[in-house]
């Protein structure tokens, strides 16, 4: 995959997805900015980047505050000089599940504040870097809640529906000026979330691998794969996609 000096923002890149797609973006050359509100993880990603050849650095942020994420779009291009690619993975889930309609307030402002406005945010402040270098690439971790129906998860679901439309919409706008977006819908996948699902719920794991036709969870590293994969130069036609990885479970 060509992603050689690329200048690469990767938001949650402490953990699960964003540090296997940060790991991996370093592998194949690029230079990463490891984003995350918990800096001891970023920091931790970026060291063991650093130390295996990579060239990495560390950001705190909070993508739920605006002038957070402008701060962290201005160290990215100080660093490195321009913004190549922004990877929107910072995600979170409610704390309860339940439905609609029992479904707690704060987890909906908490969950739609990352998930939705802080993807919002990201996009808004890298795009318009993008479009004053005259290039640019994102990539939107949403779900495959983003495009099926999730119960007793809506403010999740919503969000991730959001992301979609979000990343179609921008990439119908900016696809004249040399910049690509597209979306990454993973199903059940190996990472800090959803192990705090199903430790809340021990049945719960046997069910959903049962439910999935290769009857097993994804790796971060798989999803990563296809995140370097779409900010590469390999995917230079595609934009405004939404890539499943979910072992079939859409199905």
């Amino acid at each position: 995959m060509n992603v050689k000096d690329k200048k690469v923002i990767i938001t949650g890149a402490g953990a699960g997805i964003g540090a296997a797609s940060a790991k991996l973006f370093a592998k194949h050359g690029a230079q990463v900015v490891c984003a995350d509100l918990n800096i001891e993880n970023a920091k931790a990603i970026a060291e063991e980047i650093n130390a295996a050849g990579g060239k990495a650095v560390s950001f705190e942020v909070n993508v739920a505050k605006y002038e957070q994420v402008e701060a962290m779009i201005k160290f990215a291009v100080a660093e490195f000089g321009q913004l190549d690619v922004i990877v929107n993975n910072a995600g979170i889930g409610p704390r309860k599940l339940s439905k609609t309609a029992k479904h707690d307030l704060e987890d909906w402002d908490r969950v739609i504040s990352v998930n939705q406005t802080g993807v919002f945010y990201c996009m808004k402040l890298a795009l318009q870097q993008m479009v004053e270098q005259g290039h640019g690439n994102i990539v939107n971790i949403a779900s495959l809640a983003g495009l099926k129906a999730s119960g007793s998860n809506i403010s999740y679901s919503a969000s991730k529906f959001a992301v979609v439309g979000m990343t179609k919409s921008a990439a119908m706008e900016y696809g004249s000026k040399n910049i690509r977006i597209n979306a990454v819908c993973p199903g059940y996948t190996q990472t800090n979330l959803f192990n705090q699902l199903i430790t809340a719920r021990p049945d719960i794991g046997e069910l959903f691998k049962n439910l999935t036709p290769m009857k097993r969870f994804g790796e971060p590293m798989e999803i990563a794969e296809a995140v370097v994969w779409l900010a590469s130069e390999n995917t230079s036609f595609i934009t405004g996609q939404t890539i499943t990885l979910d072992g079939g479970l859409g199905l």
